[in-house]
Protein backbone atom coordinates (compact mmCIF):
# COMPACT_ATOMS: atom_id res chain seq x y z
CA UNK A 1 0.00 0.00 0.00
CA UNK A 2 1.12 3.11 -0.84
CA UNK A 3 0.10 6.15 1.37
CA UNK A 4 2.49 9.34 0.79
CA UNK A 5 4.18 9.15 -1.92
CA UNK A 6 5.38 12.45 -4.17
CA UNK A 7 8.57 13.02 -6.00
CA UNK A 8 9.78 14.05 -9.80
CA UNK A 9 12.54 13.04 -12.66
CA UNK A 10 13.06 16.05 -14.28
CA UNK A 11 14.67 15.87 -17.81
CA UNK A 12 18.19 14.43 -17.81
CA UNK A 13 18.17 13.43 -14.17
CA UNK A 14 18.93 10.21 -12.40
CA UNK A 15 16.66 9.99 -9.45
CA UNK A 16 16.85 6.76 -6.86
CA UNK A 17 13.85 5.43 -4.85
CA UNK A 18 15.02 3.50 -1.79
CA UNK A 19 14.47 1.50 1.23
CA UNK A 20 14.20 -2.27 2.62
CA UNK A 21 12.28 -5.07 1.10
CA UNK A 22 8.45 -4.63 0.90
CA UNK A 23 8.35 -0.86 2.01
CA UNK A 24 6.43 0.09 -1.09
CA UNK A 25 9.63 0.33 -3.92
CA UNK A 26 8.34 -2.26 -6.97
CA UNK A 27 4.35 -0.86 -5.97
CA UNK A 28 5.67 2.55 -6.62
CA UNK A 29 7.10 1.24 -10.59
CA UNK A 30 4.04 -0.74 -10.92
CA UNK A 31 1.56 1.93 -10.14
CA UNK A 32 3.31 4.57 -12.59
CA UNK A 33 3.48 1.68 -15.13
CA UNK A 34 0.16 0.92 -14.76
CA UNK A 35 0.38 -2.29 -14.13
CA UNK A 36 -1.55 -1.47 -10.54
CA UNK A 37 -4.28 0.45 -10.32
CA UNK A 38 -4.17 3.99 -7.52
CA UNK A 39 -7.11 4.43 -5.69
CA UNK A 40 -6.56 8.14 -5.29
CA UNK A 41 -3.08 10.37 -6.27
CA UNK A 42 -1.77 11.87 -9.66
CA UNK A 43 0.33 10.20 -12.03
CA UNK A 44 1.96 12.31 -14.33
CA UNK A 45 4.51 11.34 -17.32
CA UNK A 46 6.01 14.22 -19.87
CA UNK A 47 3.16 16.75 -18.76
CA UNK A 48 0.32 13.71 -19.68
CA UNK A 49 -1.62 12.84 -16.30
CA UNK A 50 -1.50 9.39 -16.69
CA UNK A 51 -3.51 7.97 -13.85
CA UNK A 52 -5.37 5.05 -14.59
CA UNK A 53 -3.62 4.48 -17.76
CA UNK A 54 -3.17 0.70 -19.05
CA UNK A 55 1.01 -0.08 -19.47
CA UNK A 56 0.68 -0.16 -23.22
CA UNK A 57 -0.58 3.67 -23.05
CA UNK A 58 2.33 4.33 -20.28
CA UNK A 59 5.13 2.26 -22.62
CA UNK A 60 3.72 4.53 -25.66
CA UNK A 61 4.52 7.74 -23.77
CA UNK A 62 8.07 6.80 -23.79
CA UNK A 63 8.72 4.82 -20.37
CA UNK A 64 10.86 2.06 -20.73
CA UNK A 65 11.48 -0.75 -17.55
CA UNK A 66 13.90 -2.70 -16.25
CA UNK A 67 11.65 -5.11 -14.01
CA UNK A 68 12.93 -6.51 -11.06
CA UNK A 69 13.76 -10.28 -11.93
CA UNK A 70 14.77 -9.27 -15.80
CA UNK A 71 11.64 -11.08 -17.41
CA UNK A 72 13.34 -11.56 -20.46
CA UNK A 73 11.43 -13.57 -23.49
CA UNK A 74 13.31 -16.85 -22.48
CA UNK A 75 12.28 -18.99 -25.60
CA UNK A 76 13.31 -15.52 -28.10
CA UNK A 77 17.48 -15.57 -29.19
CA UNK A 78 18.90 -12.00 -28.00
CA UNK A 79 18.79 -10.21 -31.42
CA UNK A 80 14.83 -11.20 -31.16
CA UNK A 81 14.63 -9.64 -27.54
CA UNK A 82 16.13 -6.57 -28.63
CA UNK A 83 14.13 -6.19 -31.77
CA UNK A 84 10.37 -7.15 -29.98
CA UNK A 85 9.79 -3.90 -28.29
CA UNK A 86 11.98 -1.56 -30.76
CA UNK A 87 10.47 1.49 -31.20
CA UNK A 88 11.89 5.35 -31.18
CA UNK A 89 9.13 6.38 -28.41
CA UNK A 90 11.13 9.98 -27.86
CA UNK A 91 11.15 10.56 -31.46
CA UNK A 92 15.61 11.14 -31.14
CA UNK A 93 17.43 11.73 -34.00
CA UNK A 94 19.94 9.55 -32.76
CA UNK A 95 18.18 6.41 -31.57
CA UNK A 96 19.41 3.50 -30.05
CA UNK A 97 19.95 0.71 -32.77
CA UNK A 98 20.93 -2.82 -32.46
CA UNK A 99 24.84 -1.88 -33.11
CA UNK A 100 24.47 1.01 -30.31
CA UNK A 101 23.32 -1.50 -27.50
CA UNK A 102 25.88 -3.97 -29.36
CA UNK A 103 28.82 -1.40 -28.50
CA UNK A 104 27.73 -0.84 -24.80
CA UNK A 105 27.44 -4.08 -24.28
CA UNK A 106 29.51 -6.61 -26.33
CA UNK A 107 28.98 -9.83 -24.65
CA UNK A 108 25.17 -9.41 -26.15
CA UNK A 109 26.59 -8.94 -29.91
CA UNK A 110 28.69 -12.22 -29.14
CA UNK A 111 25.53 -14.35 -27.94
CA UNK A 112 23.34 -12.22 -30.58
CA UNK A 113 22.02 -16.14 -31.50
CA UNK A 114 21.88 -17.69 -28.36
CA UNK A 115 18.54 -18.35 -26.32
CA UNK A 116 17.99 -15.48 -23.93
CA UNK A 117 16.75 -18.63 -21.19
CA UNK A 118 19.97 -19.82 -21.80
CA UNK A 119 22.07 -16.98 -20.49
CA UNK A 120 23.88 -16.01 -17.48
CA UNK A 121 21.92 -13.61 -14.73
CA UNK A 122 24.30 -11.20 -15.19
CA UNK A 123 23.67 -11.51 -19.02
CA UNK A 124 19.99 -11.01 -18.95
CA UNK A 125 20.26 -8.22 -16.87
CA UNK A 126 22.09 -6.77 -19.93
CA UNK A 127 19.91 -7.95 -22.43
CA UNK A 128 16.72 -6.41 -20.17
CA UNK A 129 18.66 -2.94 -19.74
CA UNK A 130 19.38 -2.99 -23.97
CA UNK A 131 15.59 -4.00 -24.55
CA UNK A 132 14.31 -1.23 -22.82
CA UNK A 133 16.94 0.89 -24.77
CA UNK A 134 15.67 -0.13 -27.88
CA UNK A 135 12.33 1.76 -27.19
CA UNK A 136 14.33 4.87 -26.61
CA UNK A 137 12.63 6.15 -23.83
CA UNK A 138 12.16 9.60 -21.99
CA UNK A 139 12.42 7.46 -18.68
CA UNK A 140 14.11 4.80 -18.44
CA UNK A 141 13.30 2.84 -14.92
CA UNK A 142 15.32 0.34 -13.58
CA UNK A 143 14.42 -2.03 -10.48
CA UNK A 144 16.81 -3.31 -8.70
CA UNK A 145 19.27 -3.56 -11.37
CA UNK A 146 22.15 -5.23 -9.99
CA UNK A 147 21.04 -7.22 -7.15
CA UNK A 148 22.46 -10.82 -7.30
CA UNK A 149 24.76 -9.67 -9.50
CA UNK A 150 28.38 -11.07 -9.58
CA UNK A 151 30.45 -7.87 -8.73
CA UNK A 152 32.23 -7.56 -12.09
CA UNK A 153 28.57 -7.44 -14.08
CA UNK A 154 27.60 -5.28 -11.31
CA UNK A 155 30.23 -2.65 -11.97
CA UNK A 156 29.67 -3.21 -15.64
CA UNK A 157 25.74 -2.14 -15.38
CA UNK A 158 27.05 1.07 -12.93
CA UNK A 159 29.19 1.71 -16.07
CA UNK A 160 26.06 1.46 -18.07
CA UNK A 161 24.31 3.84 -16.30
CA UNK A 162 26.97 6.38 -15.50
CA UNK A 163 26.93 6.49 -19.73
CA UNK A 164 22.94 6.51 -20.04
CA UNK A 165 23.51 9.50 -17.30
CA UNK A 166 26.28 11.09 -19.05
CA UNK A 167 24.03 10.60 -22.60
CA UNK A 168 21.19 12.79 -20.75
CA UNK A 169 19.14 10.34 -20.14
CA UNK A 170 15.89 10.07 -17.82
CA UNK A 171 16.63 7.66 -15.14
CA UNK A 172 14.49 6.16 -12.17
CA UNK A 173 16.62 3.78 -10.17
CA UNK A 174 15.59 1.68 -7.37
CA UNK A 175 18.78 0.62 -5.61
CA UNK A 176 20.45 0.01 -2.28
CA UNK A 177 24.27 0.97 -2.83
CA UNK A 178 24.67 4.15 -0.91
CA UNK A 179 28.25 4.41 -2.05
CA UNK A 180 27.84 4.43 -5.28
CA UNK A 181 24.15 6.44 -5.48
CA UNK A 182 24.92 9.49 -3.26
CA UNK A 183 27.85 9.95 -6.31
CA UNK A 184 25.52 9.48 -9.32
CA UNK A 185 22.29 10.43 -8.62
CA UNK A 186 20.69 14.04 -8.40
CA UNK A 187 18.73 13.07 -6.29
CA UNK A 188 17.16 10.44 -3.43
CA UNK A 189 13.66 9.05 -1.83
CA UNK A 190 13.53 6.88 0.35
CA UNK A 191 10.55 5.09 1.19
CA UNK A 192 9.11 3.45 4.64
CA UNK A 193 5.96 1.63 4.46
CA UNK A 194 4.68 3.52 2.03
CA UNK A 195 5.23 6.97 2.18
CA UNK A 196 8.45 8.79 1.81
CA UNK A 197 10.17 9.49 4.78
CA UNK A 198 13.32 11.52 3.52
CA UNK A 199 14.49 13.27 0.33
CA UNK A 200 17.79 14.93 -0.70
CA UNK A 201 20.85 15.20 -2.90
CA UNK A 202 23.89 13.28 -2.39
CA UNK A 203 25.35 15.88 -0.35
CA UNK A 204 22.43 15.60 2.13
CA UNK A 205 22.52 11.40 1.71
CA UNK A 206 26.33 11.83 3.34
CA UNK A 207 25.47 14.34 5.76
CA UNK A 208 22.50 12.30 7.28
CA UNK A 209 24.19 8.82 6.22
CA UNK A 210 22.85 7.58 10.18
CA UNK A 211 19.67 8.49 9.55
CA UNK A 212 19.64 7.29 6.13
CA UNK A 213 21.27 3.73 6.93
CA UNK A 214 18.80 3.29 9.68
CA UNK A 215 15.93 3.51 6.80
CA UNK A 216 17.90 1.36 4.21
CA UNK A 217 20.49 -1.07 5.85
CA UNK A 218 20.01 -4.51 6.79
Amino acid sequence: MLFDVSFEVNEGELVTLMGRNGMGKTTTIRAIMGLVPPAGGRIEIGGHETTGFSPERVARLGVGLVPEGRQVFPTLTVRENLVATAANRSGRSDPWTLEKVYGLFPRLRERTSQIAGTLSGGEQQMLAVGRALMTNPHLLILDEATEGLAPVIRLEIWNCITRLRALGQSILLIDKNLAVLKKLADRHYIIEKGHVVWSGTGTDLTRDHDKVHSYVGV
